[in-house]
């Protein structure tokens, strides 16, 4: 009977996302469905899988260092995990990706934001269809391995008697085993003493044939019972089924006894292990062939000479002898294994590792009559052991040790520190900007970047240091010392200069530098979990200090990484629930103080309604990949506002700042369309402001989306113009409507003649090159003036209006539109 699906052991989800949100989301969903496993990226994945060898597996397509597909294709190599279902999940619309998903041996493609509700019920039917395939194979399983131990010959047999199964795996009864009998003829399986009888017989079934017959392998007479059954289905002959029964075995006993040595003999002769009989004393009664291989020694010359002269066994250490198991199995009169670490070294020389057991025989009166030894080679199977650990404990790519090895490694180090008043400084090293670098050179080329930097990074160690990587563009160095400040510090200077010359990949030069976090032991703490974590914190903290330094680590670190990190937990519930909110500055003709426009602002409030700043959150979103949706959600709450106020004006421009993020993004022209029509707002009352700095990450790709968002009749402005340092010599690369004169020179431009003279500098270059110009930040009646004195024709700032919310600036612009009427009456 075929088990049900409720007794199957639960089954097993993995689930891998370098999204924490999304993993926990999937991981709380369906947790009813069976037990949960996660991983954050490619690697994990590989590792758990090959563990636990789940039932399905839910992947993200695009993960940093190993992509889901590349997952997918290893997974789909390993035999034991080929079968495994897997679901790919991602947030990209190209259509292609779907092929692509199918092709690496995906069987579905999730797209983001999951539809949960259709998520579980997807897993769970490939959940009850694994759990039936399961039950299936173990009823056929079962039934097959009944069937190949019954001492009973069965055979399948089409209509037109082609052969379609039987359980003769080795061939023992007719010589042709099941696999080459397989679609054969019956006349060309069964002697011709048995195939007349079959056919009559499947004419009346009911009919038994008893018949002797010379078996083709061993050349004996073997007595057979014959029946045969016609196989129906709808009163439609499928086939038939013929069994023979062995009746022989008694007639044969005589038989079997006489020839039992001789058998036995050819047995062991022709099994792959080393076998040595002795008699009593020790001595060599018998040799197979693989022993004297191994051993060196003929069967005529071991006959009768002690088995420790023949099996000359040493300690693989030590290499001193050891006490051969057969001479302790007579002593002893018990079965014995051989000691750890045994080597046998033949005549010739030749050194193997070997495994056995050792067994007395005795005779039907109990009396000893001799040991038998079985033993092996394992060294290919240790030297794979050896392999494998190596694997499990290092970096494929590096060699260098791997979180595994690491751990050890730090145990090992913060014991030795205790036990000699010691310490030890951990320096958690990542690469400044690989992931750009990955991304737009390959990974090929970024795996080559990984291999050179981990060879520059082990140049400075001393021999007592431990580099290893624990992660795509992570590395960590321990380092025991004595706890003197100043080698601590140099050493993680010397770690940034070393990667201070670019890397040379065939003829193009890649400038590289490293941001190094350092946490000591146990100045920090005792903790191995809180030392990484220091070392992550300072790390952080030298990224956001400028890159291409160290840090070390402090409790202020630590409360300023708590207090990011609860930031981001607000800013992605925000962006999950759509609660951002978008604050409107007005932008204002110079000549005649009209507002013509707005920017839109983002703001994040936290749960008891106060307003974050944004330097806290916009800097965060472009971390941890948030910017694309966040940038995505004021668009569209901005372009609704404006879309009521082009009733008044329409002229009216409303300008929204976009990341690094979605300028990357080919497609962020095409976004823009879609949206813009999507609500109906004319694409020409738009202006998307950018950073200089952003013109420089891929000049390329931002010229292209540059002119088709002009294609489109999006305007486009560059912000804080002059602080960056592309200004003139990209400026005429890039097609810019406006730029926005950075408020650090308007701020003192009335005051301070260098600031005074930039700003005007700065005019006459837009106004030369038929730009617009807009100041920000303007504050005083007196700059106001000045501006609009030399030339500049729009502006923003305090003096004209704060960033305001929604419903205020619809006032603001109702209020101004009522003054405008009021103007025009009284005249």
């Amino acid at each position: 009977m075929e088990p049900s699906i409720q007794t199957i052991v639960q089954p097993n989800i993995l689930v891998v996302d370098d999204d924490e949100a999304t993993r926990f989301l999937l991981a709380e969903g369906l947790k009813d469905l069976g037990e949960v496993l996660t991983a954050c990226d490619g690697a994990e994945a590989i590792l758990i899988a090959r563990n636990t060898i789940p039932d399905v597996i839910i992947l993200d397509v695009y993960m940093p260092g190993i992509s889901g597909i590349d997952v997918c294709q290893t997974l789909k190599t390993d035999p034991k995990l080929a079968d495994i279902p897997i679901l790919f999940v991602t947030a990209s619309e190209d259509q292609d990706l779907e092929v692509m998903s199918l092709a690496a041996g995906g069987i579905d493609l999730i797209r983001k934001p999951i539809d949960f509700g259709a998520c579980i019920l997807r897993v769970r039917n490939h959940l009850d269809i694994q759990q039936k395939n399961k039950a299936l194979k173990l009823a056929h399983d079962d039934t097959n391995a009944l069937l190949r131990h019954l001492p009973v010959h069965v055979s399948l047999w089409s209509s037109n008697w082609k052969n379609l199964y039987n359980n003769d795996d080795t061939g023992s009864w007719f010589g042709i085993n099941a696999l080459a009998a397989k679609s054969l003829a019956i006349d060309e399986y069964y002697p011709e003493n048995l195939v007349g009888p079959i056919r009559l017989m499947a004419a009346n079934s009911d009919e038994v044939y008893e018949s002797s017959l010379e078996c083709r392998t061993d050349l004996t007479l073997r007595h057979v019972k014959l029946t045969v059954r016609k196989r129906h289905y709808k009163d439609r002959n499928e086939g038939y089924l013929v069994t023979l029964y062995d009746i022989s075995s008694l007639k044969r006993v005589e038989h079997a006894l006489a020839a039992e040595k001789e058998r036995m003999r050819i047995t062991l002769n022709s099994i792959g292990d080393a076998v040595i009989a002795t008699n009593a004393d020790g001595k060599v009664t018998f040799i197979n062939p693989i022993a004297e291989r191994m051993t060196g020694f003929s069967e005529l010359q071991a006959l009768n000479r002690s088995i420790e002269s023949v099996m000359d066994l040493r300690d693989a250490i030590s290499k001193e002898r050891a006490i051969n198991p057969a001479i302790q199995a007579l002593k002893e009169k018990r079965t014995v294994g051989m000691a750890l670490n045994c080597q046998l070294q033949s005549r010739s020389g030749e050194v193997y590792r070997i495994e056995d057991s050792a067994a007395p025989i005795f005779n039907e009166h109990d009396e000893l009559t001799g040991a038998v030894i079985v033993f092996h080679d394992v060294s290919e199977a240790i030297a794979m052991a050896v392999k494998m650990s190596h694997l499990a404990n290092y970096d494929q790519l590096t060699n260098l040790p791997n979180r595994i090895l690491l751990q050890d490694r730090l145990e090992q180090a913060f014991r030795e520190a205790q036990a000699q008043h010691s310490k030890v400084a951990v320096y958690l090293i990542d690469i400044d900007h690989f992931k750009y670098l990955n991304d737009s050179l390959g990974h090929d080329t970024g795996d080559i970047i990984i291999k050179m930097v981990a060879k520059r990074l082990s140049g400075p160690l001393l021999a007592n240091c431990t580099l290893a990587r624990i992660g795509g563009d992570e590395f960590m160095v321990v380092y025991p010392c004595p706890g003197d400040p100043p080698e601590i510090n140099f050493l993680a200077e010397r770690l940034i200069e070393c990667l201070e010359d670019p890397v040379r990949i065939e003829s193009t030069e890649y400038s590289l530098s490293c941001s190094i976090g350092v946490s000591i032991f146990p100045d920090d703490s005792d903790s191995m979990d809180n030392i990484m974590r220091h070392a992550d914190v300072a790390m952080y903290r030298a990224k956001h200090e400028g890159r291409k330094r160290h840090c070390f680590f402090s409790q202020a670190l630590e409360e300023s990484l708590m207090a990011r990190q609860e930031i981001e937990q607000w800013l992605r519930h925000a962006i999950r629930k759509d609660q951002l909110e978008v604050y409107y500055q007005p932008k204002i003709h110079l000549n005649n103080g009209q507002i013509y426009g707005a920017e839109a602002l983002v703001r994040l409030k936290d749960p008891n309604g106060a307003i974050i700043s944004p330097d806290k959150f916009i800097g965060l979103a472009e971390e941890v990949g948030l910017a694309p949706e966040l940038g995505r959600q004021v668009l569209v709450k901005a372009c609704k506002a404006a879309k009521k106020w082009l009733n008044t004006n329409s002229n009216f421009t409303i300008s929204v700042n976009v990341s690094a993020a979605q300028l990357r993004s080919r497609l962020f022209a095409q976004e823009l369309s879609d949206i813009l029509r999507s609500i109906g707002f004319p694409t020409g009352n738009l202006e998307i402001e950018v950073t200089e700095s952003m013109l420089m990450e891929d000049i390329d790709l931002v010229q292209n989306t540059f002119s088709a968002c002009h294609d489109l009749g999006i305007k486009i402005a560059i912000d804080d113009f002059g602080t960056g340092y592309s200004s003139l010599s990209y400026l005429k690369k890039f097609r810019v409507d406006t730029l926005k004169i950075d408020q650090s020179f308007v701020r003192d431009m009335t005051t301070d003649k260098n600031d005074c003279d930039i700003v005007k500098a700065v005019i006459q270059l837009g106004r030369s090159l038929n730009i617009d110009l807009c100041a920000e930040g303007i504050e005083l009646e007196e700059q106001y003036a000045q501006l609009r004195e030399m030339g500049c024709e729009q502006g923003q700032g305090y003096l004209f209006g704060r960033p305001v919310p929604l419903k205020e600036f619809d006032q603001l612009l109702k209020d101004t539109v009522d003054l405008s009427l009021l103007q025009t009456n009284s005249h």
